[in-house]
């Protein structure tokens, strides 16, 4: 049988300094239909029942209230303002598109296109400031998120959550180099349990890392994401510390542990009473020959 239609779907991220009337067009999960000879009808009836259509970004890029209500500072609030030269137009998530005040519109917006999900990542440092679970948890920080999911599924969308999408405590950097020291699984893994505490309960699938390789390469080979660092061997002017030959491959391997080390805490503690599943997200290439 002919193929009728070509679907190209796009997972797009908010981005950091959108006007509200563009978040409706740019922000959300795009379906673009090219028809072939189409002559049959094209609508949500074309897919199976429990089809999922949503959107997805990261706390960074869209909550803003980067200093406000008890959260601490992250890689990327450091990151950007130390060098502001190294993103478009000096941006920062300082404010971004304020989704932290106004969630409630912006869901009604991902409603009224149809979607059944939203993929958001939780703000390490907004639950919980100073990155460890001994130095105090930010009630704000857990009524926020708290609020979202509950205003998610008021309006039949379905949370899938990601427990580190980059944005790592600014204090865990500063205490032992992040993802550079094998201690940042134990406090990875106190911050998952919490996170499953607080929110578990409602949330059906989670993803403990978001992309390891990206964080991996551009934090620590081309310095052009947080923490920003590289090494002089790749003439890359904008890093002053850093070694691009090792550091990737020790981050890579702290967290590949981080994420055992949340995944292992899910199935042995939570798994038998909330049955839902637990993954981490990757980067993908599809490439096709040439020739």
């Amino acid at each position: 049988e002919e193929i009728k239609s070509i679907i190209y779907l796009f997972d797009l991220n908010m981005a950091i300094f959108l006007e509200r009337n563009l978040f409706l067009h740019f922000c959300l999960f795009l379906l673009f239909v090219t028809s072939i000879e189409a002559s049959d009808p094209f609508n949500s009836s074309c897919f199976p029942p429990d089809f999922i259509f949503g959107t997805g970004s990261s706390a960074y890029q869209y909550e803003g209230t980067s200093y406000g209500d008890g959260k601490g500072p992250s890689i990327w609030d450091t990151f950007t303002h130390k060098h502001p030269d190294r993103i478009i137009n000096d941006s920062n998530g300082d404010v971004a598109i304020d989704f932290y005040h106004r969630y409630k519109g912006d869901i009604k917006l991902m409603k009224s296109q149809g979607f059944n999900s939203f993929k958001f990542s939780i703000s390490w440092s907004r639950i919980l400031p100073y990155g460890k679970l001994s130095k105090g948890v930010n009630k704000e920080g857990i009524a926020f998120y708290n609020n979202l999911i509950n205003e998610l599924l008021a309006n039949e969308i379905q949370p899938l959550v990601s427990l580190f999408h980059w944005d790592l405590p600014q204090a865990l950097e500063q205490d032992y180099q992040g993802f550079l020291s094998p201690q940042i699984v134990d406090d990875f893994g106190d911050y998952a349990e919490l996170c499953f505490k607080e929110f578990g309960d409602r949330i059906k699938d989670w993803i403990t890392i978001n992309e390891p390789y990206s964080y991996a390469l551009f934090g620590y080979v081309t310095g052009s994401y947080a923490p920003g660092r590289c090494s002089a061997f790749t003439n890359n002017s904008m890093c002053g510390v850093g070694n691009a030959a090792t550091e990737p491959y020790i981050v890579g391997h702290h967290m590949l542990l981080a994420h055992a080390k949340a995944v292992n805490l899910y199935r042995d503690i939570y798994k038998a009473s909330l049955k839902d599943k637990i993954f981490f997200s990757y980067y993908t290439i599809v490439l096709f020959q040439f020739t």
